[in-house]
């Protein structure tokens, strides 16, 4: 069958278009739960090992779509790539999560290049061109980056925080040059997600997972500005380039957000009011999310109420079912399993 003419459900909603059985896939979907990721990353040496070795990267992408058949595969990377692809230190600690030399001071910042080292990205977009070829049409392959909030966060701290409060500091005591680091992840995110989409992605995805830290104001300068100039960049070279936004935690901005940035789709968290998404935000845009990872942990009747809630809210709509956050490491395969069979049992 020619490729033009095979469907793809997560495109189609993405352009507008309704399901009745909605498209489904997992933030996350490639990674600990899964038995065969687990004996690759043995293999690997240490994650950004895995990340950049594009045999290993475009496997561990393709693993959940051949044992769960879902409708996207996203492309196993990191949003840290681009501050390592900018010379800051980046790695992984086995049980601590990323680790990354601070940038303390505002001469830090200064220090960093303007743009990042395209040969270290390089094995990143031959990963999406390697899936792109193993997938079937009519599986979309997501490319992403982090929005340079959240990749601001860890580069200002070196790690994570409870309520990234180091880079809520700078940015209100050293403004200027925070607006310089977000300038800078700007810039080159619009260059790495059109990289990934000339390699092969089908859409590209914004990951803001500490959106919601922020207050109002503070949300619209370094959540809504910066993404809102990544799709334009992004459409200004690709202009029909689909995009999903993920600003984790917004609230009641979320509204703001989709006004002002131009995505095709929005992910939404499990904290969100679905009444609301329901009336204000689906009938502008599509919407993806918002099953808690916790009830997916959980599994049996809970996740199938939950289940069946978020379809009968959303799945009249424009609506991609995945999980509010990304799949615990923990949790059993079977509540996956059980999880699509519900989705697509309508």
């Amino acid at each position: 069958m020619d490729g033009k003419s095979v469907r793809n459900p997560v495109l189609e909603v993405l352009a507008g278009q309704s399901a009745t059985t909605p498209p489904v896939w997992m933030m996350r979907q490639a990674g600990r739960y899964l038995p065969e990721y687990r004996e690759l990353r043995a293999k690997a040496g240490s994650f950004l090992d895995l990340c950049f070795n594009p045999d290993m990267a475009a496997e561990v992408t393709l693993q959940p779509i051949r044992r769960f058949g879902f409708n996207a595969a996203i492309l196993f990377s990191d949003i840290l790539v681009i501050p390592h692809a900018l010379g800051q230190t980046v790695r992984f600690a086995v049980g601590e999560g990323p680790q990354l030399a601070p940038l303390g001071d505002e001469a830090a910042i200064d220090r960093l290049p303007v743009n990042v080292d395209q040969a270290i990205l390089a094995p990143v977009y031959e990963t999406v061109r390697r899936v792109r070829t193993a997938l079937d049409p009519s599986v979309a392959l997501l490319g992403f980056c982090g929005a340079p909030w959240t990749v601001a966060t860890y580069m200002i701290a070196g790690h994570g925080t409870p309520d990234q409060a180091p880079a809520r500091l700078f940015a209100y005591r050293h403004p200027a040059a925070f607006g310089r680091l977000i300038d800078r992840l700007v810039d080159n995110s619009i260059v790495y997600l059109h990289r990934q989409i000339e390699a092969g992605a089908d859409a590209v995805q914004l990951f803001d997972t500490w959106a919601g830290v922020l207050p109002p104001e503070e949300f619209v300068r370094w959540c809504i500005e910066p993404a809102a100039r990544i799709v334009e960049g992004l459409r200004r070279l690709v202009p029909d380039v689909k995009v999903i936004g993920f600003p984790r935690g917004a609230g009641a901005m979320l509204g703001d957000y989709i006004d002002r940035v131009a995505v095709n789709a929005v992910s939404v968290d499990w904290m969100a009011d679905r009444s609301m998404i329901r009336s204000r935000i689906q009938p502008k845009v599509a919407v993806q999310g918002n099953l808690d990872p916790l009830v997916l942990l959980a599994g049996g009747e809970a996740l199938d109420r939950a289940v069946d809630r978020i379809l009968a809210e959303f799945g009249s709509g424009r609506f991609i079912f995945n999980l509010g956050h990304g799949i615990l490491p923990e949790t059993p395969i079977a509540h996956v399993e059980r999880m699509l069979a519900r989705v697509r049992k309508g």
